[in-house]
């Protein structure tokens, strides 16, 4: 038999209907108390609050977290003046140390 006269005769027999594992129960059924037991499982209520671990997670935790504050922008702004001072002072200001004569 060639490939075309099985190809056709396949979809003449039919698939099967019901399989061994499903007689006297219906499939639905089973289907459906797998989802209800994996349901079962889960946890209820409201889920636990995450302990901050790091740094930045206690920072953000802190001050981005249900209580924001604008303490970020201000630290921000400290930062880079700080960075900035000591941008200056080591190409700048370092030179004219101690010149006063």
């Amino acid at each position: 038999m060639s490939f075309i006269t099985k190809r056709g005769l396949s979809t003449l027999i039919p698939p099967k209907v019901a399989s061994p594992n499903a007689i006297g129960s219906s499939p639905n059924a089973v289907r459906m108390q797998k989802v209800v037991s994996f349901y079962e499982k889960l946890p209820r209520g409201p889920a636990p609050e995450i302990k901050p671990k790091g740094l930045l997670q206690r920072y953000q935790n802190r001050y981005m977290g249900k209580k924001a504050s604008p303490a970020p922008l201000l630290h921000a702004i400290v930062v880079l003046a700080a960075i900035g001072y000591a941008q200056n002072y080591y190409f700048h200001l370092r030179h004219h140390k101690n010149n006063a004569h």
